[in-house]
């Protein structure tokens, strides 16, 4: 199928982590067919991590209110429902002058499935198993490989089905200029010095069932930097300050907060300057897994074999004595999964990937990715 000059739309609106997870996609395109024109639709929140990326030709931001959110309140099925109408109705309206050749409906949901809708003609393509009668709106559907179950490995069927099979370029994430002379600002102004080694600490995530321990995480951070000498750099969203501010009182040292005080482009460019990454399963997780950095991963309630960094230099730490792993769950009132894990294990596999000191792997915490 010959691509060259035809319009292509990507509808992945959220999460964070899954908007990652496609990014090879568009650059696989790109790379195979320079003269076509991508577009995307996007939750307008996580629109910034595509503006600086040249493969997509044009982002088109949406906002429709999460019903699953943990914060969500009453009403919010209700404003989802309105805004959902209303977005319908745009999109109807700007795709009726200029129609898309191709729509690849990687979120495989009944919402996205209408959003492909209102596109008029081209052509539907979408996941065999997605769920919420997705595949109705769908005429290809790709079948999963079972001995693939990454959500990176899902996406990339649709660029392979194109014939476009990924190359290790196409793992990227774009930094904008201006933003990184932010970030260079930002970390002199905290009084990070060159030649010291950075790690991007990210302790928060959507569900409360990825969270480690504050008493846990301010022993880590204590620990890397009398140890290690490197500088603990927290970052998260404003909503997650007063979480990381928690952790900072309890500290004997004095990390940098990052949080609330970068935005998601200058968060993508503070990941591009740190060493690695040490945190939850969340976004900027994937986001410096296509970045190269190391990264020492925390999971849980999740699967890394689906959502694991999608890297050889990432390490997942979990426990490896329960049966209740990968549950899925938002909430839990006993959260062994993520309490079992240590401070000092979480240390020294992140001593390791800075290469700094010799350790000494912990038998039953830590299993490689």
């Amino acid at each position: 199928m010959n691509l060259s000059r035809k319009r292509i739309l990507i509808i992945k609106q959220s999460s964070l982590g899954d908007v990652v997870h496609a990014l090879p996609l568009a650059h696989a395109l790109k790379r195979c067919y320079p003269t076509c024109h991508i577009g995307w639709i996007v939750q307008r929140g996580f629109s910034a991590l595509l503006e600086p990326d040249p493969a997509i030709d044009e982002i088109i931001p949406i906002f429709i209110p999460s019903t699953s959110d943990p914060n969500a309140g009453r009403g919010a099925i209700q404003a989802a429902a309105h805004a959902t109408w209303k977005t319908l109705k745009d999109l109807r309206a700007r795709f009726r002058e200029r129609p898309y050749d191709l729509v690849l409906d990687l979120h495989a949901s009944f919402r996205s499935g209408l959003l492909a809708l209102t596109n008029p003609g081209g052509r539907r393509i979408g996941f065999a198993d997605a769920k919420e009668l997705n595949t109705w709106f769908q005429h290809d559907r790709l079948t999963p490989e079972a001995d693939k179950p990454h959500a990176v490995d899902k996406n990339l069927l649709f660029a392979r089905f194109l014939g476009c099979p990924p190359e290790p370029e196409d793992f990227r994430v774009a930094v904008s200029p201006k933003a990184r002379e932010m970030v260079t600002s930002f970390l002199e102004e905290s009084g990070v010095c060159g030649g010291r080694k950075i790690v991007y600490a990210n302790p928060v995530a959507r569900w409360e069932t990825k969270f480690w321990t504050i008493p846990a995480w301010a022993e880590f951070a204590d620990l890397v930097i009398e140890r290690l000498d490197a500088v603990v750099v927290f970052g998260g969203s404003p909503e997650d300050s007063s979480y990381i501010d928690a952790i900072a009182e309890r500290m004997s040292r004095n990390p940098v907060i990052a949080a609330g005080r970068l935005n998601l482009s200058e968060a993508v460019a503070l990941l591009d300057a740190a060493d690695v990454y040490v945190g939850v399963d969340s976004g900027p997780m994937h986001i410096a897994a296509f970045m190269g950095i190391p990264v020492v991963a925390l999971f849980g309630p999740t699967d890394p074999e689906k959502i694991g960094p999608y890297t050889k230099r990432g390490v997942v730490i979990r426990r490896t004595d329960l049966d209740c792993l990968a549950c899925r769950k938002r909430s839990c009132k006993n959260r062994i999964c993520l309490e079992g894990i240590t401070a000092e294990a979480v240390f020294e596999e992140t001593a390791r990937a800075l290469n700094l000191k010799p350790v000494r792997r912990q038998m039953g915490a830590i299993r490689d990715k």
